[in-house]
Protein backbone atom coordinates (compact mmCIF):
# COMPACT_ATOMS: atom_id res chain seq x y z
CA UNK A 1 0.00 0.00 0.00
CA UNK A 2 1.58 3.17 -1.27
CA UNK A 3 1.99 5.86 1.79
CA UNK A 4 -0.30 8.44 0.79
CA UNK A 5 -3.34 5.89 0.68
CA UNK A 6 -2.36 4.39 4.43
CA UNK A 7 -2.61 8.12 5.32
CA UNK A 8 -5.89 8.85 4.00
CA UNK A 9 -9.53 8.39 5.98
CA UNK A 10 -11.48 5.27 4.42
CA UNK A 11 -14.11 7.91 3.34
CA UNK A 12 -11.22 10.32 1.84
CA UNK A 13 -10.81 10.51 -2.24
CA UNK A 14 -8.33 8.25 -3.78
CA UNK A 15 -6.44 8.34 -7.00
CA UNK A 16 -7.57 5.55 -8.87
CA UNK A 17 -5.97 3.82 -12.14
CA UNK A 18 -8.62 2.74 -14.35
CA UNK A 19 -7.29 -0.59 -16.89
CA UNK A 20 -9.57 -2.26 -19.35
CA UNK A 21 -8.13 -3.22 -22.77
CA UNK A 22 -11.71 -2.27 -24.52
CA UNK A 23 -12.23 1.37 -24.33
CA UNK A 24 -16.28 1.70 -23.59
CA UNK A 25 -15.34 -0.30 -20.67
CA UNK A 26 -12.81 1.53 -19.47
CA UNK A 27 -14.60 5.10 -19.98
CA UNK A 28 -18.04 3.30 -18.01
CA UNK A 29 -15.52 2.31 -15.12
CA UNK A 30 -13.82 5.63 -14.76
CA UNK A 31 -17.27 7.23 -14.93
CA UNK A 32 -17.91 4.96 -11.88
CA UNK A 33 -14.95 5.60 -9.87
CA UNK A 34 -15.62 9.62 -10.53
CA UNK A 35 -19.13 9.46 -9.39
CA UNK A 36 -18.11 7.47 -6.38
CA UNK A 37 -16.02 10.77 -5.53
CA UNK A 38 -12.84 9.50 -6.53
CA UNK A 39 -9.88 10.67 -8.51
CA UNK A 40 -9.12 8.92 -11.91
CA UNK A 41 -5.56 9.01 -13.17
CA UNK A 42 -3.97 7.32 -16.00
CA UNK A 43 -2.78 3.69 -15.67
CA UNK A 44 1.64 5.09 -15.69
CA UNK A 45 0.21 7.76 -12.76
CA UNK A 46 0.67 7.75 -8.84
CA UNK A 47 -2.49 5.85 -7.86
CA UNK A 48 -3.53 4.94 -4.28
CA UNK A 49 -5.86 1.83 -6.06
CA UNK A 50 -5.89 0.48 -9.44
CA UNK A 51 -9.12 -0.85 -11.15
CA UNK A 52 -8.63 -3.82 -13.77
CA UNK A 53 -11.40 -4.89 -16.13
CA UNK A 54 -10.42 -8.83 -16.29
CA UNK A 55 -6.75 -9.37 -15.62
CA UNK A 56 -4.53 -6.79 -14.88
CA UNK A 57 -1.27 -5.74 -14.93
CA UNK A 58 1.79 -7.64 -14.51
CA UNK A 59 3.79 -6.94 -12.02
CA UNK A 60 1.52 -4.54 -10.27
CA UNK A 61 2.38 -3.79 -6.58
CA UNK A 62 -0.01 -1.45 -5.95
CA UNK A 63 -3.23 -2.64 -4.68
CA UNK A 64 -5.84 -3.98 -7.02
CA UNK A 65 -9.44 -4.86 -7.86
CA UNK A 66 -10.06 -6.95 -10.11
CA UNK A 67 -13.41 -7.28 -11.97
CA UNK A 68 -14.34 -10.70 -13.34
CA UNK A 69 -10.47 -11.67 -13.61
CA UNK A 70 -8.57 -14.70 -12.38
CA UNK A 71 -5.74 -13.21 -10.45
CA UNK A 72 -6.67 -14.06 -7.01
CA UNK A 73 -3.49 -12.83 -5.54
CA UNK A 74 -5.40 -9.50 -6.33
CA UNK A 75 -6.44 -7.87 -2.47
CA UNK A 76 -9.61 -7.25 -4.39
CA UNK A 77 -11.78 -9.72 -6.32
CA UNK A 78 -15.01 -8.99 -7.73
CA UNK A 79 -17.92 -10.51 -10.69
CA UNK A 80 -17.68 -8.79 -13.95
CA UNK A 81 -20.94 -7.54 -13.74
CA UNK A 82 -20.59 -5.61 -10.10
CA UNK A 83 -22.40 -2.60 -8.89
CA UNK A 84 -21.01 0.69 -8.73
CA UNK A 85 -21.46 0.87 -4.45
CA UNK A 86 -19.65 -2.56 -4.31
CA UNK A 87 -17.00 -1.52 -6.68
CA UNK A 88 -16.82 1.65 -4.72
CA UNK A 89 -16.34 -0.71 -1.31
CA UNK A 90 -13.84 -2.55 -2.99
CA UNK A 91 -11.62 0.39 -4.00
CA UNK A 92 -11.82 1.66 0.01
CA UNK A 93 -11.39 -1.62 1.41
CA UNK A 94 -8.04 -2.83 -0.43
CA UNK A 95 -6.87 1.14 -0.22
CA UNK A 96 -7.07 0.24 3.77
CA UNK A 97 -5.05 -3.12 3.47
CA UNK A 98 -8.01 -5.09 3.68
CA UNK A 99 -9.21 -8.38 0.85
CA UNK A 100 -12.67 -8.36 -1.00
CA UNK A 101 -14.13 -11.41 -2.41
CA UNK A 102 -17.33 -11.86 -4.27
CA UNK A 103 -19.01 -15.69 -3.04
CA UNK A 104 -18.23 -16.65 -6.84
CA UNK A 105 -15.03 -15.90 -6.98
CA UNK A 106 -13.65 -18.50 -4.83
CA UNK A 107 -13.39 -22.24 -6.74
CA UNK A 108 -15.88 -24.77 -5.29
CA UNK A 109 -13.23 -27.61 -5.08
CA UNK A 110 -10.15 -27.38 -2.95
CA UNK A 111 -7.78 -25.23 -4.49
CA UNK A 112 -3.80 -25.42 -3.96
CA UNK A 113 -2.25 -23.82 -0.60
CA UNK A 114 -0.45 -21.12 -2.13
CA UNK A 115 3.57 -21.69 -1.62
CA UNK A 116 3.69 -18.03 0.42
CA UNK A 117 1.88 -19.13 3.29
CA UNK A 118 4.93 -21.76 3.92
CA UNK A 119 5.86 -25.12 2.17
CA UNK A 120 2.58 -27.34 2.53
CA UNK A 121 4.34 -30.57 3.98
CA UNK A 122 2.84 -33.90 3.62
CA UNK A 123 2.73 -35.67 6.91
CA UNK A 124 3.59 -39.35 7.26
CA UNK A 125 0.06 -40.62 7.08
CA UNK A 126 -0.83 -38.76 4.17
CA UNK A 127 2.01 -40.23 1.97
CA UNK A 128 0.59 -43.43 3.00
CA UNK A 129 -1.98 -42.79 1.80
CA UNK A 130 -1.04 -41.17 -1.29
CA UNK A 131 1.38 -44.26 -1.97
CA UNK A 132 -1.69 -46.39 -1.79
CA UNK A 133 -3.56 -43.89 -4.09
CA UNK A 134 -1.00 -44.34 -6.40
CA UNK A 135 -1.47 -48.20 -6.28
CA UNK A 136 -5.35 -47.76 -7.47
CA UNK A 137 -6.75 -48.80 -4.43
CA UNK A 138 -10.68 -47.72 -3.45
CA UNK A 139 -11.26 -45.96 0.09
CA UNK A 140 -12.45 -48.97 1.84
CA UNK A 141 -8.98 -50.96 0.56
CA UNK A 142 -7.53 -48.24 1.56
CA UNK A 143 -8.44 -48.15 5.26
CA UNK A 144 -8.40 -51.68 5.60
CA UNK A 145 -4.24 -52.00 4.68
CA UNK A 146 -3.65 -48.64 6.74
CA UNK A 147 -5.85 -50.34 9.78
CA UNK A 148 -7.66 -46.64 10.17
CA UNK A 149 -11.07 -45.95 9.36
CA UNK A 150 -12.91 -45.29 6.20
CA UNK A 151 -13.80 -41.80 7.80
CA UNK A 152 -10.52 -41.08 8.00
CA UNK A 153 -9.50 -41.99 4.94
CA UNK A 154 -11.73 -40.04 3.14
CA UNK A 155 -10.15 -36.66 5.91
CA UNK A 156 -7.00 -38.03 4.35
CA UNK A 157 -7.94 -37.65 0.55
CA UNK A 158 -9.52 -34.57 1.27
CA UNK A 159 -6.12 -33.03 3.06
CA UNK A 160 -4.45 -34.14 0.33
CA UNK A 161 -6.27 -32.92 -2.98
CA UNK A 162 -6.38 -29.32 -0.70
CA UNK A 163 -2.72 -29.49 -0.57
CA UNK A 164 -1.64 -30.55 -3.68
CA UNK A 165 -4.33 -28.53 -5.91
CA UNK A 166 -5.88 -31.52 -7.21
CA UNK A 167 -9.34 -32.65 -7.83
CA UNK A 168 -8.80 -36.84 -8.49
CA UNK A 169 -6.78 -39.31 -7.51
CA UNK A 170 -5.01 -39.30 -10.50
CA UNK A 171 -4.35 -36.06 -10.36
CA UNK A 172 -3.41 -35.90 -7.03
CA UNK A 173 -0.41 -38.83 -7.83
CA UNK A 174 0.98 -37.16 -10.90
CA UNK A 175 1.69 -33.88 -8.94
CA UNK A 176 2.98 -35.28 -6.18
CA UNK A 177 5.06 -37.09 -8.23
CA UNK A 178 6.08 -33.68 -10.07
CA UNK A 179 6.57 -31.96 -6.55
CA UNK A 180 8.58 -34.56 -5.94
CA UNK A 181 11.11 -34.38 -9.04
CA UNK A 182 11.45 -30.64 -8.49
CA UNK A 183 12.21 -31.14 -5.02
CA UNK A 184 14.64 -33.63 -5.19
CA UNK A 185 18.40 -32.42 -4.53
CA UNK A 186 21.34 -34.17 -5.87
CA UNK A 187 24.45 -33.79 -3.94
Amino acid sequence: MSEAAGKLAPMGRLRVAVYAPDRLRHTALSRVVAEAGHIVVGVRDAADVVLTDGDGLPGETRPVVTLGGADYDSPGVLSRHAGASQIDAAIRAVSAGLIVRWPGAIDAGFGAMRETDGHALLTPRELEVLATLAEGMTNKAIARRLNISLHTVKFHVESLFRKLGARTRTEAVAKASERRRYETITL
